[in-house]
């Protein structure tokens, strides 16, 4: 196997990038990371801390108590609490045509909160800094991929040879693809996808509202797209939300070229005035929606993961949770084998990760679909059915409870570093 440069080559050192690598640590596989941008995670987590002084960074992510799990089985997560999260205890969830209503909150299953809401980049730098006491993981950056070779033999087993944009080539047993959603390693791998627009783009911001957020995820449902206020706390400062405000690309054009001032009126009309009025909103950015799920996760020596793989509506919040349970799964499949001294590229070995990961997947992806359909639409009947719907299911005790913990990351056959430690 000397003839390899690693065993497993990353490409993209994003969080699911980063994840899958620190996942595998212990499983005596040599491992790099390639990224494409200039990285250096011995100064990012200070980089970080010193700019939050600037705001938050607009870009969040919900994670789920399974996602939490991963990220303190490898050492990460005391340092992402250490720069600033802030845990959510509710969610509210109701119709803007209606008076459907769902209320969910941590108290109902005694657990002190239902999630986190953190900024990427704290995350990144949590990663990070957890990746500096690895050493058994390579980092290499300012480097992209622009060739890649079918499965061949490398000097008596298969593998893949990756033509690098300095120059150099790779050899490699396996290749993961954490590359984002334009994933170029997918592409250059030949997998197909399913893709389509959903036709909303996201304006997404952070927002400080006149009362505070009350540690609640509120999400109301319009015929035009969900609006999402996100709770942010900074300190003892509990009045800022990241907002995802998804609807027509038209109007989402309108709302990017209104002034401060007129898109937090029209930004507290479409929140129905719940947290008060909106007092201030930092800049926006407008984001094209688009669905794309791979038709196959893998190929001989090939494997993608995150949004690489699949990207899904970001209503719910859960894409970046879907993509850590696919790092996490796949380097556990990959640590089986290699303690087994399997071929961790074979087919066989990787489409356990697959079986295991894409059908939960779709299913998110098809759950969200259903959603936007089931709230775009105005006959009469159907808007009559949902809300009734919704207050029926509010008041469903178990029914409800499981969809809790389904939220929390907590149902379903999870990895081993997604799990709770069992108590003595």
């Amino acid at each position: 196997m000397q003839d390899f440069d690693a065993d497993v080559v990353i490409v993209g050192a994003g969080m699911v990038g980063l994840t899958a690598a620190l996942a595998l640590t212990g499983s005596g596989l040599r491992i790099l990371l390639l990224e494409s941008r200039e990285l250096d995670p011995a100064t990012l987590p200070a980089a970080v801390k010193a700019q939050q002084g600037e705001g938050f960074d607009p870009r969040v992510s919900a994670l789920t108590v399974a996602s939490q799990q991963i990220f303190r089985s490898f050492g990460a997560w005391d340092a992402i609490e250490g720069l600033r999260l802030s845990p959510y205890t509710d969610m509210d969830v109701w119709d803007g045509e209606g008076t459907g209503h769902i209320h969910f909150s941590a108290a109902q299953l005694h657990e002190p909160c239902l999630g986190h809401i953190v900024e990427n980049r704290v995350i990144l730098a949590g990663l990070c800094d957890a990746l500096t006491r690895r050493p058994d993981i390579a980092l290499r950056t300012g480097v992209e991929v622009l060739q890649l070779s079918e499965p061949r033999d490398c000097g008596g087993a298969t593998g893949r040879e990756l033509g690098l944009s300095d120059g150099t080539c790779l050899k490699a047993r396996l290749v993961i693809a954490a590359d984002g959603a334009l994933s170029r390693t997918r592409q250059l791998a030949a997998l197909p996808t399913w893709e389509w627009d959903y036709g909303h783009h996201a304006i997404v911001t952070t927002v400080r509202t006149e009362r505070a957020n009350q540690a609640t995820a509120w999400q109301r449902f319009t015929d035009d797209g969900p609006l999402a206020f996100l709770p942010l706390c900074d300190g003892e400062d509990a009045h800022l939300s990241s907002i995802v405000w998804s609807t027509s690309p038209e109007h989402a054009r309108e709302l990017e070229g209104l002034d401060d001032d007129a898109f937090c009126r029209a930004l507290g009309r479409a929140f129905e005035q719940r947290l008060g009025e909106v007092l201030w909103s930092d800049r926006r950015h407008r984001i094209p929606l688009r669905q794309r799920h791979a038709r196959r996760y893998v190929q001989e020596s090939f494997a993608a993961i995150g949004d690489a793989a699949h990207t899904i509506h970001p209503l719910a919040g859960q894409g970046v949770n879907l993509g850590l349970l696919d790092a996490a799964v796949l380097a556990e499949v990959l640590q089986h084998a290699a303690a087994r001294d399997d071929d961790i590229g074979s087919l066989r070995i990787l489409r356990r990760y697959q079986r295991r990961r894409q059908g939960d997947n779709l299913q998110m992806a098809a759950t969200m679909e259903g959603f936007k359909r089931l709230f775009g639409s105005q006959q009469p009947l159907l808007v009559l059915g949902r809300n009734i719907g919704m207050s029926l299911f509010d008041h469903s005790g178990p029914l409800k409870s499981h969809l809790v913990q389904a939220a929390m990351g907590l149902a379903g056959e999870l990895p081993e570093r997604a799990r709770r430690p069992v108590a003595d």
